[in-house]
């Protein structure tokens, strides 16, 4: 089965129908994802600031790891599930724009960021603590992880302007 059809097999299902076919789904949806997505980026916006140094720097990383990843997580979490259900809504029509690719190939690219800083410098955060200067594989993740998600941003803004209007 080939990717088109099983967007179009998608678009065709009742659950894909109702989300479109409903006054309120769609404008509920989105508007959990954009709040989502606003308190996810301003924790990471924290998180990448402290990693620069700027902001709580009298605060040890392990520490603010730890306060700021319970609510990255359950942000980070509602937004999928939000976008997720957006793009059950139009599958075709958000699959044919250039933003929402290039929206999901820099998702990807944020979580290889997450990543390689977790299996690198953040595993040895307890080393640099206390230390008022941050390595610079940590400053880099940080640098990368903001272009990254303002990127993603504008390219979800994006896909509302090259999207077909609502019928």
């Amino acid at each position: 089965m080939s990717l088109n059809h099983l967007l179009s097999w998608l678009a065709d299902t009742s659950f894909s129908n109702t989300i479109r076919g409903s006054v309120w789904a769609e404008p509920v949806i989105e508007t959990v994802h954009v709040l989502t997505l606003t308190m996810f980026f301003g924790f990471v916006v924290m998180l990448d600031l402290r990693l620069l140094g700027r902001f709580l720097v009298n605060r040890p990383m392990s520490q603010v790891l730890l306060h700021l990843n319970r609510y990255l997580i359950a942000s980070y979490v509602v937004m999928v599930v939000s976008g997720v259900l957006l793009f059950c809504g139009d599958p075709v029509s958000f699959w044919t724009t250039f933003p929402f690719k290039a929206k999901m190939v820099m998702l990807v690219l944020a979580g290889l960021n997450t990543l390689a800083f977790n299996a690198t410098v953040g595993k040895r955060t307890a080393i640099w603590d206390l230390d008022p200067v941050t390595p610079a594989g940590a400053k880099i993740a940080a640098v990368v992880s903001m272009v990254l998600w303002v990127s993603i941003i504008a390219a979800g803004r994006a896909i509302a302007y090259v999207l077909p209007p609502p019928i």
